[in-house]
């Protein structure tokens, strides 16, 4: 497994070691002693799955608490980060990065990120741990067009759920 540090303090991009024969493909996608590190001696308590399909936007979700652990299992898709955490060197800056079924690469995400993904070729199956168990009335939403955040989608017309469509941009915990 390799760790790299990205453009967003806190967020780190983790590869996986992807072994491949003529059967297919085999990756240890967690093992708590070896994650250890790599996620700074995160616990993580619950794990979840979305399945999406073909240019369906899901997010831009966060909250003040809670840390992930996400990956693609099957599919690809564009996930799209934002640093919304005001006391943050890189706040209100965002990355995006390629995530797919075959490299199966993840992203750490700390409290105070918002976590969005973009299927570009589904069925998309996005797997994620984090170290809360969910809480509703805890989580932000930023609207996936906000202007003033500059947002680079590779659709203009993606599928939404109402609340992603509405958004409810909150600046603070």
């Amino acid at each position: 497994m390799r760790v790299f540090e990205t453009e967003l303090q806190g967020v780190r991009r983790i590869e996986p070691e992807v072994f491949t024969d003529h059967r297919g493909s085999y990756v240890e996608l967690f093992d708590s002693e070896k994650y250890r590190a790599a996620c700074g001696g995160v616990t993580f308590v619950q794990d979840d799955i979305s399945v999406s399909h073909t240019n369906v936007l899901r997010g831009l979700h966060g909250d003040w608490q809670t840390t992930k652990l996400v990956s693609v299992l099957a599919g690809e898709g564009y996930a799209l980060l934002a640093d919304n955490r005001p006391d943050s060197p890189t706040y209100r800056r965002w990355q995006a990065f390629v995530l797919d079924g075959t490299s199966r690469h993840q992203l750490l995400i700390p409290p105070g990120i918002g976590n969005s993904v973009y299927v570009v070729q589904g069925p998309l199956v996005y797997w994620y741990k984090q170290n809360q168990h969910w809480a509703p009335g805890r989580q932000f939403t930023i609207r996936w067009d906000d202007p003033s955040w500059g947002f680079e989608w590779p659709t203009r017309d993606p599928i939404l759920s109402a609340r992603d469509a509405k958004g409810d941009y909150v600046t603070a915990p």
